[in-house]
């Protein structure tokens, strides 16, 4: 049998912390703290922004879908020191002076959720997709939403808000 060894870890004596400086939804933010606190915690915590949701935390349903520099991104995946100097949207972030987004509308009006809780990053993703591909066929929608679970609807709803805002080019 082998010996057993004591091992010593180092504790850390005091917080690390880092200052970085987030443009979110249009407002720029100056934060302190853990270098690697997740964004989702950061935006749904610190910053009370309970849009974005937190589901399997590791990258695979989408409920936690923002933008960061115009890209759509799993904000669970996501650490702080990664978004210094970044330009974050949120779902609160899409509203319009006038109200909801046209997607945000489509969605409520074609039956797109349910329990609404992928709703936020399914709404992100088909920014992202409108934004890249103004004109796209449904199999462009569906490989678009692919990264988006919804435990619900069955995307019947959801695919037909797409189809619909596109239609109607109110997205613009």
């Amino acid at each position: 049998m082998g010996e057993s060894r004591a091992v010593t870890v180092n504790q850390p004596t005091e917080d690390k912390t880092i200052d970085i400086t987030v443009v979110i939804n249009g407002k720029e933010q100056h934060l302190q703290t853990e270098p690697t606190k997740r964004l989702v915690d950061i935006l749904r915590n610190d910053l009370d922004l309970t849009g974005t949701k937190i589901s399997c935390g590791i990258g695979r349903c989408g409920a936690c879908s923002v933008m960061i520099n115009g890209n759509l991104i799993n904000s669970c995946l996501v650490m702080a020191y990664q978004v210094d100097q970044a330009s974050i949207t949120t779902i609160e972030g899409i509203v319009r002076e006038e109200g909801l987004d046209p997607i945000q509308t489509a969605f409520l009006e074609e039956g797109g959720f349910q329990c609404g809780y992928c709703t936020p990053g399914m709404v992100m993703a088909v920014k992202s997709l409108l934004a890249d591909t103004p004109n796209p066929t449904e199999e462009q929608i569906k490989t678009a939403l692919s990264g988006n679970l919804c435990r619900c609807t069955g995307y019947g709803g959801i695919i037909r808000a797409v189809q619909r805002v596109i239609e109607e080019g109110t997205y613009l």
